[in-house]
């Protein structure tokens, strides 16, 4: 290249420079004012701005941007005519009709504001794949019972304050092995309280006696003996329960399982994503009870009327909160 034409070439590649860096320094004032001006008045209150109509077609994707027209000139009139015209035609409409003040729209305004704060919420959050591997790892490590389980089985037990009684009611199931005579005999004669209402049903127990129901710790020795049949089957004998007697009936198994971080990292990322949103979603609402509510008297909800109920129809009845008052002559 001669110096002549490197001179020339360095010269428009400054110049290109300088317009783009132009461009990146428009003068927020200026473009402030440009968006400002007034593309369309309804009324004596509504009016659409260029900025609201860029900022409409801004946010479609290219696809749906160009079934307006085949130019950016064609797009911005036809979304003007076809999308913002009638929906703000349709606003001062229903403004028209004081739609507004019907119960209804305002509960639904307000969902909708309400929803739109959680979108925001979200979208602060961030997606759950962005959650990096390192969170997943450490709760993986924090709950790994929840991944490595051992052999877990669902077992029905009746416990009996001696080994006769135990052996009369075990008597009675072999006669008729069904789910029916082992619940009604459970109600009846089980000294468990916290079980005989569940017709003995134990959930499924791991080998150390924990079982998946909340609350419920069952001694190890019906573990073994439920061990030593198979699914569906009595033990053949009552077993030895503290200072009591047991009917073991082993009614199915849950393999054991052993999953990998990689193998439960998408379900972690949901999970705390999840969590991240309510805690976000919770800090919001905090703020805002502090900073917003006022004059809260909840002494004044027992003067509402009783709850919603309906007749044999399914209407609602005319009393409660949701009657309107009796009109008047």
């Amino acid at each position: 290249m001669t110096p002549m034409r490197h001179a020339l070439f360095a010269a428009v590649l400054t110049a290109g420079m300088l317009m783009v860096e132009g461009e990146i320094r428009a003068d927020p004032a200026a473009d402030a004012v440009r968006r400002a001006r007034v593309v369309a008045t309804l009324g004596t209150t509504r009016t659409i701005t260029v900025g609201e109509l860029e900022d409409r077609i801004g946010a479609l994707p290219p696809f749906q941007r160009a079934s307006f027209g085949a130019d950016a000139a064609a797009v911005r009139r036809a979304f003007l005519a076809q999308v913002l015209l009638p929906e703000a035609l349709e606003s001062l409409g229903g403004e028209g009709q004081k739609l507004d003040r019907q119960p209804q729209t305002s509960f639904e305004l307000e969902r909708a504001r309400s929803q739109a704060a959680v979108r925001a919420v979200r979208a602060r959050v961030g997606p759950a794949s962005a959650i990096p591997m390192v969170d997943v790892d450490k709760y993986y490590d924090d709950n790994r019972a929840r991944y490595d389980t051992s052999e877990r089985y669902q077992i029905w037990r009746i416990l009996c304050k001696t080994k006769e009684e135990a052996q009369t009611v075990l008597d009675a199931v072999k006669r008729d092995p069904t789910p029916k005579t082992f619940g009604d005999l459970a109600r009846q004669r089980s000294i468990d309280k916290a079980s005989n209402l569940r017709e003995g049903n134990l959930g499924f127990v791991s080998l150390d006696g924990t079982s998946n129901e909340p609350g419920f710790r069952v001694d190890t020795s019906i573990v073994r003996a439920a061990q030593g049949v198979r699914d569906g089957q009595l033990v053949a004998a009552p077993v030895p329960e503290g200072d009591g007697f047991s009917v073991v009936w082993r009614k199915g198994t849950v393999a054991a399982t052993k999953r990998t971080v990689d193998q439960v990292a998408a379900q972690i990322r949901d999970m705390l994503w999840k969590t991240r949103v309510k805690d976000e979603t919770d800090k919001l609402v905090a703020s805002l009870r502090a900073a917003k509510l006022h004059d809260l008297d909840v002494s004044l909800l027992a003067n509402l009327g009783t709850a919603l109920s309906s007749d044999a129809g399914g209407a609602p009845s005319q009393g409660g909160i949701f009657a309107l008052p009796a009109p008047k002559n």
